[in-house]
């Protein structure tokens, strides 16, 4: 028996075994989808703009038209993927797992939807959503299927403008959010952290908190990460491939 099969037996194990379970997810994930990572270098028209640059207030307030004009392109191609296996495996344990009176709590840095349309419920998105967008005015906030894409930026009834509901660099998470996030840590006996290096705080702290209070923990990444010597398994590749492996191990259909 391989060591990778050794792991994945292991890690069914203490799925099994949880009952209460926190998943961390990260870009890896919905790059699996097809959506480039902030870490990817862009096609086109937008490989010439750096993403850190144009993921800010500052980048917004210098030039609304740009930074809009930008985030449709990014939901565009958020619409237009499709959530791959390893979304719909989480879901599907998510589901396991109330069904048994257990608890699954995920949280996700991305922005893009793809966990709900797989089918995954009350997504704690800490990094919020592309899918809501709020006036920088009074802060109401709309729904993306509600807006018009016809001008850009785009102007709010209180004659300020439209911001996608993304936390963006410089600016502080939500409370709730992070509350949740680390009330999930408190008290759960399993952390799995899934395509994300986990190294950006808060994101940083949340195995450490898990393993503090006593959790196991599991790490599913293409690469190694600077947890990966820490956690109690690691397996290393696609979690699209991985996870389904789990779910059969549990016999979850």
């Amino acid at each position: 028996m391989t060591d990778a099969s050794t792991n994945l037996k292991r890690a069914a194990q203490m799925i099994a075994d949880a009952r209460s379970v926190v998943i961390l997810t990260g870009a890896g994930v919905s790059a699996e989808s097809g959506l480039a990572t902030f870490r990817d270098p862009e096609e086109g028209h937008w490989s010439k703009y750096d993403p850190m640059q144009l993921a800010t207030l500052d980048a917004f307030n210098a030039d609304p038209e740009l930074v809009t004009r930008w985030y449709h392109w990014r939901f565009t191609r958020a619409r237009d993927v499709q959530p791959n296996p390893g979304h719909f495996a989480i879901a599907a344990l998510q589901k396991h797992k109330a069904e048994q009176a257990q608890s699954l709590t995920l949280i996700t840095q991305n922005v893009d939807g793809l966990h709900q349309r797989a089918g995954a419920a009350d997504v704690v998105e800490l990094h919020g959503t592309i899918h809501t967008w709020r006036c920088t005015t009074t802060g109401k906030e709309t729904p993306l299927s509600e807006l018009s894409f016809d001008t850009f930026p785009i102007p709010s009834a209180a004659g300020g403008l439209m911001r996608p509901c993304i936390v963006w660099f410089g600016e502080m998470l939500p409370q709730e959010a992070l509350e949740r996030s680390f009330g999930a840590m408190a008290e759960c006996d399993l952390f799995i952290s899934i395509g994300t290096s986990a190294t950006v705080e808060p994101a940083a702290s949340f195995l450490l908190a898990a393993k503090g209070n006593g959790a196991a923990t599991i790490e599913i990444n293409r690469d190694p990460t600077p947890n990966t010597s820490i956690v109690d398994v690691a397996l290393q590749g696609p979690s699209g491939s991985i996870l389904p492996l789990i779910l059969n191990e549990l016999g979850i259909g």
